[in-house]
């Protein structure tokens, strides 16, 4: 499986001033070695904009999907408190049946602070103040299929990474929302599966961010969605597209 692979570094350009290169190399990550998490793609949210964005990805996220179990990627679904849908599931079943394995010391990181500022919430579509991080959501969009002879449900970093350890997978695929938020921040997310020593890949194209365009760096949400995707690709993990695995 050979991944394109974009991320950011900070280089001197020929006048020898400070700038920020792109640099893309194809990278093969052998299938059984990988898994492909779905980051809280919940059924509902109480943004608006957020689920109106979501819906047009959904389609293009559950071929993602398809293909990759195809490919033997492991696919891992990870809705975010809404487990008890999935308790009694195989899918939920086959995570708890690995034996638990702590986890390493988290490796040294810099956590520079992200380049919009997100702490009215994110939503673009004016919400009543009131309804801002309430839960909606009850379970992974319907849209996403689940498949239940070789798919796993969890939504806690350890649990994932004692499943993984399991299967000496080190290497995971990461798509789903919110970019700025559970992309970065849950459990079994790009933070802390990099500090545990796992190689991580975001699929840019299939993400999304809570970002409101009236609040820093007063830019548009496309826009402040991919300032985030690119603040990942300089300090946290590479990127890849949605056609690596199409």
């Amino acid at each position: 499986m050979n991944l394109t692979m974009q991320r950011q570094s900070l280089l001197w350009d020929d006048s020898e001033h400070t700038v920020w290169e792109t640099i893309t190399e194809r990278i093969y990550w052998p299938p059984e070695q990988t898994v492909l998490l779905l980051c809280d793609v919940w059924n509902n949210h109480w943004c608006r904009g957020a689920v109106e964005r979501l819906e047009a990805m959904i389609p293009r996220m559950n071929a993602v999907v398809q293909s990759a179990r195809k490919q033997g990627i492991t696919i891992i679904h990870a809705p975010s408190n809404t487990l008890d849908v999935y308790a009694n599931t195989p899918a939920r079943r086959r995570v708890l049946d690995v034996p638990s394995v702590e986890p390493p010391e988290n490796l040294d990181h810099a956590d520079l602070p992200l380049p919009i500022d997100d702490s009215d919430g994110g939503s673009d579509t004016g919400e009543d103040p009131k309804k801002i991080n309430t839960q909606v959501w009850t379970r992974q969009h319907a849209g996403i299929d689940i498949d239940h002879k070789r798919d796993i449900i969890s939504d806690q970093g350890q649990e994932i990474y004692s499943y993984m350890q399991h299967r000496e997978i080190d290497k995971m695929i990461i798509m789903g929302v919110h970019t700025n938020m559970c992309v970065l921040h849950r459990t079994f997310a790009i933070k802390q599966m990099t500090r545990w020593g796992i190689q991580v890949a975001l699929i840019r194209d299939l993400t999304d961010a809570m970002y409101n365009p009236a609040k820093s760096p007063y830019v548009s949400h496309e826009a402040g969605t991919q300032l985030v995707i690119s603040y990942i690709e300089k300090f946290w993990c590479p990127t890849i597209l949605s056609n690596d695995l199409l």
